[in-house]
C-alpha cells in the first residue's frame, strides 16, 4: 500500500497523541527536542532511533548538540505528514522513555 498524506481531520486526531511534538503547517512536519543526561545518552538515543528508522525505511531529519537531539519527521514523497511520521514519532518517545 502506498503512503498517503494525512488529511486535516486525520492529522488533527493524530496530533492529539503527540503532546510534546510541535507541528509546523508551513513545513508539514513534526519536531521534538529530546534532552538527555549527556552526549553518550543522546548518541544512544540516536543509535536506537536509527535502527528503528532503517527497519521502517523512513528516516528523520535530526540535529545533535551535546545532550540534546532534535528530530523532525515529514514524508517528502507525499509532501506532508503520513502515518509513518506519526508511528516513528511514537517510537522515538518510547525509546526516549526507556533511556531516561
Amino acid at each position: 500500500m502506498a503512503l498517503q498524506k494525512l488529511n486535516s481531520e486525520e492529522l488533527a486526531q493524530e496530533l492529539l497523541s503527540l503532546h510534546l511534538w510541535n507541528y509546523s503547517p508551513r513545513l508539514s512536519s513534526i519536531t521534538r527536542e529530546f534532552v538527555l543526561v549527556n552526549f553518550l545518552q543522546a548518541f544512544e538515543l540516536m543509535k536506537q532511533i536509527a535502527v528503528a528508522a532503517e527497519k521502517h525505511n523512513h528516516h528523520p531529519e535530526w540535529r545533535n548538540v551535546y545532550n540534546k537531539v532534535t528530530i523532525t519527521w515529514t514524508t517528502h514523497d507525499v509532501q506532508g505528514l503520513s502515518m509513518k511520521d506519526i508511528e516513528l514519532a511514537h517510537i522515538c518517545d518510547e525509546i526516549f522513555n526507556l533511556l531516561k
